[in-house]
């Protein structure tokens, strides 16, 4: 791909898991509002919960998630009490009416909780909300502090899905980022999942990590693809050593520059087609009998999903959820947290409360990274004389684009579509309708590529 293309799409842009983006988030938006947007739920909502676990084993230096270090079991037995207070706080205000079509634990690592807290938190869920049949419980974990007896605890507590995290299987790679996670111990992880009756599983990589190269990105995804999961996402890396105190322990120097990172990306992407898998939106992978592969793909704080649930409660330090009206944020810090709860039964710190506008341009940007497609018909008919400023946008940016990143769309109702050169920019090219950005309030991302 040519340098100045590169040069050209790769600023730092959102990662757009919503839209506004959290530093848009305002604390105007508090724990009374989000009680009354609770209370104000039907009876027959969908449900999605995420439950965060702010704790880990060991800090691996690239993470950009909020998780802090911890030898000791005690802070993360008391979190957890904490966590069961705000978890029968938010089900006594949605009532028993809404069912549950989906689970998600992270972090963090949610297997740092011992196998007797991992069957407490997931009875207590069963306890408080109304689960629907067959409904998705899916766990985030590192395999390097996994053992067979929390494996067993997982499967008992009903977890059905896994998304085990990789990053790169090369040493150099894991030296330069503090975490060594052998191909063999990760095998071994995802062999005693399937044991224990649990089939569906997904890997997490990274490119664009210190002392990455193609070839060893080529052999990373070469040996994901012998373990045949049904889901690969490959994140690109964020460094952002200002906002992350731990991402200075990175060598700069060493890390890939910006046509290598398109190269390692391109090229994890080509592997993992020739090996069978469907690409979805910009950075996941999915096997043909996948419910991703079959279904409309949504796009929340985990990435893509096929998770329709309209309504996402976030429960945990820093969780975000997702209503009707808007976002709401717990506090960020455990014991911010862990006061707020004590005080209010709730941790909204901040939030944000859609506009008409907002809505529409969600709309927009959310299929533009799914479908890679502009919804010009779907925009009209949802939102009415409020879709038209943004469909001007659109057309306007068909008619100024001269990189081939966008085509005009074969349907006379549309307008256009991301081409192949295009999927790499999407988020950039999802900015162009993010009107914070152009109003210039602050924003964190990550580089385009």
């Amino acid at each position: 791909m040519q340098p100045d293309l590169l040069k050209r799409h790769s600023g730092l842009v959102p990662r757009y898991t919503s839209y506004p983006t959290a530093p848009h988030f305002s604390p105007d938006i508090d724990t009374k509002a989000y009680v009354g947007w609770l209370d104000a739920l039907p009876s027959d909502t969908g449900l999605s919960i995420y439950v965060h676990i702010p704790y880990c084993r060991e800090l691996c230096w690239y993470c950009g998630c909020n998780t802090k270090a911890t030898k000791r079991y005690e802070p993360v037995a008391r979190y957890l009490d904490i966590l069961l207070r705000e978890i029968e706080g938010v089900a006594a205000r949605v009532g028993p009416g809404p069912r549950v079509t989906h689970i998600h634990w992270g972090g963090g690592s949610p297997n740092v909780l011992s196998p007797e807290h991992i069957a407490k938190l997931a009875d207590h869920i069963r306890r408080c909300f109304r689960l629907a049949p067959g409904a998705e419980f899916a766990v985030e974990v590192d395999p390097r502090s996994v053992d067979e007896d929390t494996i067993r605890a997982f499967a008992e507590a009903g977890v059905n899905r896994v998304s085990v995290g990789v990053q790169d299987f090369a040493p150099e790679v894991q030296r330069a980022i503090n975490r060594e996670q052998s191909f063999e111990l990760t095998r071994g992880v995802i062999g005693a999942f399937r044991s224990y009756g649990v089939r569906a599983l997904n890997i997490d990589l990274v490119y664009g990590l210190p002392e990455q190269t193609t070839e060893r990105v080529r052999d990373t995804v070469t040996k994901v693809t012998t373990l045949r999961p049904n889901r690969v996402a490959i994140f690109g890396y964020a460094h952002l050593p200002q906002r992350l105190k731990h991402q200075r322990l990175i060598d700069e120097a060493i890390l890939p520059v910006t046509t290598e990172r398109a190269a390692q990306s391109r090229l994890a992407a080509e592997t993992l087609s020739a090996a069978g898998y469907r690409r979805i939106g910009l950075d996941h992978f999915v096997l043909p009998g996948d419910p991703m592969a079959k279904t409309q793909v949504r796009r929340n704080f985990q990435g893509y999903t096929d998770d329709q649930a309209p309504v996402l409660l976030g429960l945990g330090a820093s969780a975000i959820g997702r209503l009707p009206q808007g976002y709401v944020q717990n506090a960020t810090s455990v014991p911010e947290y862990g006061r707020r709860i004590g005080t209010d039964g709730l941790a909204t710190a901040r939030g944000h409360a859609l506009t008409d506008d907002d809505a529409a341009r969600a709309f927009a940007i959310e299929r533009l990274m799914c479908d890679l497609r502009f919804p010009a018909p779907e925009l009209r008919a949802t939102f009415g004389a409020r879709a038209e400023p943004i469909i001007r946008e659109a057309r306007e940016f068909l008619a100024r684009d001269t990189d081939g990143l966008v085509a005009r769309d074969a349907d006379a109702d549309g307008v256009f579509t991301v081409t192949d050169t295009g999927r790499l920019f999407v988020r950039s090219i999802c900015s162009v309708f993010d009107s914070y950005l152009r109003s210039g309030s602050p924003t964190i991302g990550s580089q385009g590529v």
